[in-house]
């Protein structure tokens, strides 16, 4: 998503001035700390602070899908060696795990990595795919309890790849090894055995501007997110009798209430389909479901109580309603 600097000024306003005030806090000392060697290479002794205030300094065009998480500050250290390449460390303190794994969710791709985690289990086994870290072309990027950390080698070379993974290894040391977010489950693995999920696709988000890089819908908030929400998105995908694939693309959100659920629904309905009269009563308490024919296939939605499901491109009503049926709130 490429966006103006005049678009980006303003959306900077906006998000920073939705934070709580924990999240813009003035700078504060760093109560982490990266080993100061790795191999050849080495560090400063204090790191560069970012928070809020400087994010979109620090970073060009991106810092929006950071703060759309419950996110705290970034600590960046550079490592540097003689005739070798810089390696770059940012550790992202976020406010919980789960926000911590939404930044890792924005991108399945890489080589996965394990640091000897503890294993963790759960009944219903995971949605996404397992490991905490990946890596490639020289960028490791890995979710360890509520950090996100990337590190980047300026250019990769064996001695260089070997540091980045050491790296990755120190800051996962000693830390919990939470499950992936619980509201991933809403997501079944297959619907009536033809549609499946797409599990290196998944996305979990807070804020519509996360939502987009994943899957467009509008330049405005019509699904009413912000920092109270859980949001869920992933692809299912089809097989049809000619051998070629079809997609649909699934959104859930949970809300705070199932009043600011309905709210949302109306909002989406209004700036969605505004052709469509919109027929649920603000004080329905009963599951609601309703589906469209738009321009790109059938879009249909299902409300109940504080969740709020909603599916996209459909072949056809009855996939569209089936789909719906089959999400776990």
């Amino acid at each position: 998503m490429k966006l103006s600097l005049k678009t980006a000024v303003f959306l900077a306003v906006i998000i920073i001035g939705s934070l709580s005030e924990g999240a813009t806090a003035a700078m504060k000392e760093s109560t982490f700390h990266l080993p100061e060697t790795v191999g050849v290479w080495s560090r400063p002794d204090s790191a560069q602070i970012i928070d809020a205030t400087n994010i979109f300094a620090y970073m060009n065009g991106a810092g929006e899908l950071y703060l759309g998480y419950r996110f705290d500050h970034i600590e960046v250290s550079e490592y540097t060696a003689e005739d070798q390449p810089a390696i770059v460390v940012e550790v992202y303190f976020m406010e919980t795990s789960d926000d911590a794994f939404g930044l890792l969710s924005l991108d399945w791709g890489g080589e996965p990595v394990t640091f000897g985690e503890s294993s963790v289990s759960d009944a219903t086994g995971p949605i996404v795919p397992a490991s905490k870290a990946l890596y490639g072309g020289g960028l490791l990027r890995m979710w360890s309890d509520t950090l996100y950390a990337r590190i980047m080698a300026d250019r990769e070379t064996p001695a260089s790849k070997e540091a980045v993974l050491a790296l990755g290894r120190a800051i996962a040391a000693g830390r919990e090894n939470p499950l992936e977010p619980e509201f991933l489950h809403v997501l079944p693995h297959t619907i009536d055995s033809d549609w499946v999920l797409r599990p290196d696709r998944i996305g979990y988000f807070r804020s519509y501007m996360v939502l987009n890089s994943f899957y467009y819908l509008s330049h405005q908030n019509i699904l009413n997110l912000d920092h109270a929400t859980e949001a869920v998105t992933a692809p299912y995908e089809k097989t049809l009798d000619t051998g070629e694939r079809t997609r649909v693309h699934m959104v859930c959100v949970k809300y705070a209430t199932s009043e600011q659920a309905r709210q949302a629904l109306e909002h989406f309905h209004n700036a969605y389909v505004p052709e469509h009269a919109y027929d649920l009563a603000a004080d329905s308490m009963t599951a609601h479901s309703n589906f469209f024919k738009i321009e790109d296939g059938w879009l249909g939605y299902r409300v109940n109580g504080a969740y709020l499901a909603l599916v996209f491109e459909c072949p056809d009503q009855e996939s569209a309603r089936m789909i719906l049926n089959h999400v776990q709130f």
